[in-house]
């Protein structure tokens, strides 16, 4: 089963706690403090992998979970990091943000990376914090929580060459004569659901990859028939060949299907009609396809035409040479683009939001909620488990002017501060 779209979630793993710990030795009564730091949490990296050709593995697995990292030890060992969790995808992959819809990364050749969640950094122990005055310090660092996504991968084929068309205009038979690929081939609409991709190669040793890529319906830009299901996978060709019958029993004016078409190119997301194109009549072996071709060629105007028919032959060879040349032409072009335009159309580089201060809330006649990235962010990692560390996050809270914006808001002595999921009484 072709599957080119699919929702998943991915968890890196929580950063391990510094340890709190000292030395017991004999003779060494005041042998200072020798708690390790945490190791880091396992991230989630996604990476690129020519052997696939679906995101079928993602069909019934959707959740993807890292290890945390091992907490800080005695005798001032460190705890050990967790290993990344690589998941391979197939080339061709566009990743997601599904909740914001924002592009995180493209990836497009074979073992390229792309961190989709980072693991949490481990905590420091407390021997980091010993100092003249504080030589036993009871104090530690919790390990920062792993990143956590809802992800949306897209899968676009990665092909030279896009064959599109009405249906049944002859796209996979083409395919079938000139690579190795075995389509299904039927006398109805709709015979190809799902892109069947395959490489040509020409006698003089030059080759390129080719898709077959489900027939358009007018409509399709706005979700009609295969829609944009299809309209996807043309974004990464570099050339279309527009393959238009030239039957004259299929009831079509050759003409009006061309225009259809190139209608619901434009009206995609993107404008795939500035693509380089070859029109291509096919069919040509149905007698009373010449009379069509003829009043087709005519209405086109300067437009050249490459007449084929794919079951005698006539005219694919010549048809391959052009579309090679046409292929090198349009990769000669891409390489020549600036490099800082290449790099700003593949490169996502992840920016955390700016930190907007924090807000001080009253939920209740002696209550209050503080909220703010920095500042939660600084309660989950202090460890309050010991009187040191408290006092710590206490000094650090009033140097940010939180106890200053708490008697601001009308808090006094005795009041509830809640902050992320630590609650302390308010001394004013």
């Amino acid at each position: 089963m072709f599957v080119d779209q699919t929702k998943i979630d991915v968890q890196a793993g929580k950063g391990g706690d510094g340890a709190v710990a000292f030395r017991h030795e004999k003779y060494v009564p005041l042998g200072g403090p020798a708690g390790g730091d945490g190791g880091r949490g396992g991230s989630i990296i996604l990476v690129a992998d020519s052997g696939l050709r679906t995101l079928m593995d993602f069909r019934f697995r959707r959740k993807f979970k890292a290890d945390n990292g091992e907490n800080g030890r005695i005798k001032s060992q460190y705890g050990r990091g967790a290993k990344d969790v690589r998941l391979k995808v197939p080339m061709g992959t566009s990743v997601y943000d599904f909740n914001t819809g924002e592009l995180l990364g493209d990836l497009v050749e074979n073992g390229q990376e792309l961190v989709v969640a980072h693991g949490g950094k481990g905590g420091r122990g407390n021997i980091h914090f010993a100092t003249p005055t504080r030589t036993a310090p009871e104090i530690a660092e919790n390990g920062e929580p792993g990143e956590f996504r809802t992800l949306r991968l897209e899968l676009k084929v990665l092909a030279d060459v896009g064959l599109v068309g009405f249906p049944s205009v002859g796209k996979s038979t083409l395919l079938s004569v000139v690579t190795k690929a075995k389509p299904k081939i039927a006398a109805y609409e709709f015979t190809t659901l799902t892109p069947n991709l395959g490489m040509v190669v020409l006698p003089d040793g030059r080759d390129f990859s080719m898709a077959d890529l489900p027939g358009l319906i007018e409509g399709a830009s706005k979700g009609v028939g295969l829609g944009i299901q299809f309209l996807r996978h043309v974004e990464r060709t570099k050339v279309i060949l527009h393959l238009v019958s030239m039957d004259p029993n299929n009831g079509r004016d050759a003409y009006e299907d061309y225009e259809t078409i190139r209608k619901e190119l434009a009206g995609y997301t993107k404008d795939l009609t500035t693509k380089k194109e070859i029109i291509v009549a096919t069919q040509m072996d149905i007698p009373g396809s010449e009379e069509k071709f003829a009043e087709f060629k005519k209405k086109l105007g300067d437009k050249t035409v490459y007449p084929i028919s794919s079951v005698t032959h006539k005219g694919v060879s010549e048809l391959m040479g052009k579309t090679a040349d046409l292929v090198e032409e349009v990769a000669k072009e891409e390489a020549e683009k600036p490099a800082e335009i290449k790099v700003a159309e593949k490169e996502y580089v992840y920016k955390k939001p700016e930190d907007e201060g924090f807000k001080v809330e009253r939920t209740g006649e002696h209550s209050f909620v503080v909220t703010g990235n920095k500042l939660e962010r600084l309660v989950q990692r202090t460890n309050l488990d010991h009187t040191d560390g408290i006092m710590l996050l206490a000094r650090k809270l009033k140097r940010l002017g939180v106890d200053e914006a708490l008697r601001e808001n009308g808090a006094v002595t005795g009041d509830d501060v809640s902050i992320a999921d630590f609650t302390f009484e308010f001394v004013d």
